[in-house]
């Protein structure tokens, strides 16, 4: 009270409030700085018809991609896999207007992100390639072709244990690679040059059981710390050189040999498809000074380095799946603000990538009485590597323009050659009728017998070791170690 009577207390009390005003104004012009330096605050509604910009853990994750599918259900079904070590549902989104069941004629595709944990950046472009889909479907028309011509398969992650204990913002190392045992899920497949002994882990043996059952054309895979489209062959033949010292298979190894499959100008179209789509990828920029540059943003995988296990080289080996690697941030887990710009570098490519399974030939292999004929193997002539029709008889291979030819095998039949055309507008539709075996009377002691048609080639099959691996066998010893650092010193900098 004796303050406010007096002037000089008055006085005292005017500087008392422009002090207070002055830091109570700069404490709000900091924290307006501050916020507007800072991201949005996060906002994640699991059914919302926005998804955000942000990393979802496997718990929003799975919300996500169930109030997805409750809320568009003529255009997607969930389904699982299997299950990480630690018990996290390996989920598989299908977006197609026929979801639930195979549409006779319709290609299946895939995409596959975050095999390795600590590369998140797949994983977030996948949720938002399935939110772009079913959101858009009724408005891009391109997007509805695809959708009423395709079953496209989408696994956001194959390694759910490893990112629960990746960290975001870190570009480099390998925390999280691995998943809860320790394995690199991208080096534990079955291999064609090399034999791996790396016991099979839960999350791969999914895989294996998955592909086995789907007869996939076309399959991505989607990983970071590079920018590149990468192709098999990822593994080399270098047993034709080294063929027992452990040191010469070492820098062998290391020299960056390209490795070409039969398929090698596919698999160079689809990669440049993939690049030349993406915003950035086809200008070939090294991510680093001390990193390579790639030309045209794509590179055979032996040639960029080798790996043993790839899933890449097993998809196709085995089943004739053309599948490329893709390589899409610079930095393996970037913060989560530079997400929206990494969907719009590459939405694009996403799309049209998934469309080249519509390139070359398709068709059905049918009996005398028009029935479909299941696993006929068919072999594109000059490419050893085969392919087998599903149970209805389908049959799809990517091709470029050319003249062919198809050699057709089945269990119980004649085998049949037949040549066809690929144009650059539409697929080639082509139906193979192939006749029963001949009769041969009286042949053997045991009365008539059946001229039972040459077996199918194995292609590069799994039945038996492949024709120049023999001598590829597992090194021991202090080299072989030596060589497996390298490697994982390797693909923990490159990816």
């Amino acid at each position: 009270m004796i303050l406010r009577n007096t002037i000089a207390g008055q006085v005292l009390l005017l500087l008392l409030y422009a002090r207070h005003t002055f830091f109570s104004s700069a404490k709000t012009v900091a924290s307006e700085q501050l916020s507007m330096a800072l991201p949005e605050p996060r906002a994640y509604l699991p059914d919302a018809q926005n998804l955000d910009f942000v990393y979802h853990d496997h718990e929003e994750l799975t919300r996500f991609l169930r109030a997805t599918s409750a809320r568009y259900p003529n255009l997607t079904a969930l389904y699982s896999i299997g299950k990480s070590i630690q018990g996290r549902d390996l989920w598989v989104m299908v977006v197609s207007s026929s979801p639930y069941e195979h549409m006779v004629g319709k290609p299946d595709v895939k995409y596959v992100g975050n095999i390795h944990g600590n590369e998140p950046v797949g994983r977030e472009m996948l949720l938002h390639l399935i939110q772009y889909f079913v959101s858009s479907y009724n408005t891009d028309q391109y997007v509805k072709w695809l959708l009423d011509n395709t079953r496209i398969h989408i696994l956001p992650t194959m390694n759910p244990d490893g990112y629960a204990v990746s960290k975001e913002g870190t570009c480099d190392g390998g925390q999280g690679r691995y998943n809860a045992r320790g394995f690199d899920l991208n080096r534990n497949f079955p291999d064609y040059f090399k034999q791996n002994n790396k016991r099979g882990q839960p999350e791969t043996d999914a895989v294996k059981d998955w592909i086995s059952k789907i007869q996939f054309v076309l399959s991505g895979s989607l990983h970071g710390g590079a920018l590149v489209a990468s192709y098999p062959y990822d593994n080399t033949p270098n047993s034709r050189i080294c063929r027992s010292s452990a040191l010469c298979a070492m820098f062998q190894t290391y020299s960056a040999a390209p490795s070409l499959t039969p398929d090698d100008d596919v698999f160079k179209h689809l990669s440049l498809v993939y690049a030349r789509n993406h915003a950035k990828m086809s200008r070939g920029v090294a991510c680093k000074s001390a990193t390579p540059a790639f030309e045209n943003g794509i590179t055979n995988g032996a040639a960029w380095y080798p790996l043993t296990g790839g899933m890449q080289d097993y998809n196709y080996v085995w089943y004739g799946c053309m599948e490329i690697t893709l390589e899409i941030s610079c930095c393996k887990f970037p913060p989560a603000y530079e997400l929206k710009k990494y969907w719009e570098d590459n939405q694009l490519s996403l799309i049209k990538f998934l469309a080249e399974a519509h390139r070359g030939v398709q068709g059905f292999v049918f009996d005398p009485a028009g029935m479909p004929i299941e696993r006929a193997s068919i072999k594109i002539k000059g490419r050893d590597v085969g392919f087998q029709t599903t149970k209805y008889g389908e049959f799809w291979r990517i091709l470029l323009p050319g003249y062919y030819k198809a050699e057709v095998f089945a269990e119980g039949y004649a085998p049949r050659e037949v040549e066809f055309v690929i144009v650059e507008q539409h697929p080639t539709l082509l139906n193979v009728t192939l006749q029963a075996s001949k009769r041969v009377e009286g042949v053997g002691a045991g009365g008539p017998s059946y001229y039972r048609p040459m077996q199918a080639p194995q292609h590069y099959r799994p039945g038996g070791p492949p024709p120049y691996a023999a001598a590829a066998s597992t090194e021991n010893g202090i080299f072989s170690t030596i060589s497996n650092g390298l490697n994982s010193l390797y693909s923990n900098i490159f990816g």
